[in-house]
């Protein structure tokens, strides 16, 4: 049989691409559990380097160490995070395939990340944090849930993903804790606090009632249709309510983590504690809220120390 023939047969076996990458997504959600935005994020990075191999004739299993630099090359004006993440998603892929045997040489090993400069996320003041509060009408239902979602993300450090798909069971009213089920299906227990919990049993008695659609739902913050409100439409109320509030600065369901993380640490918390409360896996997570804090505290010298 000629050299032509096998090459011929073998490329008849090989999974196409995108059965490549499906099987992959599939593997890592029983795995490892990811949240769909993530494995999503995994699948469009993985089908734009297929895409990007198959307009030169070659394949995601017979991808070479000089594609993934030339590919990576003709990003080279995207921000170095975006490159890292895009190295980041082909590296996990071939190590897949390395495991599994589809692969024998990694075209991604000895490929260097861009240098990536640590950023501070922008951390709203206390009475910014107040401001955004008090943003919503308390005399729409709407209004009422909003307010009660802002407090809750202030009150616990959820992430708006943990906040958007909080069912009713979740909550222990007795105990004044949330169950949360984070990244990777990983449970903690956070607290409430007393404002927050007050919020959600008003919230709960006056207001969701009357989000309710006709059909039975578990979610504690419905939308329009009964069903859970989306990410999106959560995020579009808080950049309305920033607006409402005077802040200038850039404000997203994110920003209220931020401040829930560095309030905390400024007002003397312990970091492993708050690696806890944010469900971070490696405390280096957390470690850039002291950072935050540390800022803020010179920020405070300058302004009103007689000699800062």
């Amino acid at each position: 049989m000629s050299a032509a023939k096998v090459d011929k047969d073998l490329a008849d076996r090989r999974p196409a691409d995108g059965d490549l990458v499906e099987s992959y997504i599939d593997a890592l959600w029983m795995e490892r559990g990811l949240a769909e935005n993530t494995l999503a994020a995994y699948r469009a990075d993985l089908r734009r380097f297929a895409s990007w191999l198959a307009e030169r004739d070659s394949s995601l299993a017979a991808a070479t160490r000089a594609d993934v630099l030339e590919y990576l090359a003709g990003h080279a004006t995207s921000p170095p995070r975006s490159i890292a993440r895009r190295l980041s998603s082909l590296r996990r892929f071939y190590q897949h395939m390395i495991r599994h045997g589809r692969i024998v040489d990694d075209p991604c090993a000895r490929v260097d990340a861009p240098r990536i400069g640590r950023s501070l996320p922008g951390a709203l003041s206390e009475g910014e944090v107040e401001a955004l509060l008090e943003a919503p009408d308390l005399d729409s239902r709407e209004g009422l849930r909003d307010r009660t979602m802002l407090e809750l993300l202030y009150a616990t450090g959820l992430r708006v993903s943990e906040l958007v798909n909080l069912s009713l069971a979740q909550v222990n009213h007795q105990q004044g804790v949330v169950r949360v089920v984070g990244k990777g299906g990983k449970e903690r227990l956070v607290p409430l606090g007393e404002a927050a919990l007050d919020w959600l049993e008003r919230y709960l008695r006056d207001a969701r009632p009357r989000l309710m659609g006709p059909g039975a739902c578990d979610a504690m913050f419905p939308g329009p249709r009964g069903r859970a409100i989306s990410r999106q439409a959560f995020w579009y109320a808080i950049k309305r309510y920033a607006t409402i509030a005077g802040i200038a600065k850039p404000v997203s369901p994110h920003s209220l983590r931020h401040a829930f993380a560095t309030h905390l640490l400024n007002h003397g918390a312990d970091l492993r504690v708050v690696q806890l409360l944010l469900g971070h896996s490696d405390i280096s997570t957390t470690q850039i809220y002291t950072h935050v804090a540390k800022e803020r505290l010179k920020q405070l010298h300058a302004t009103h120390h007689p000699r800062g």
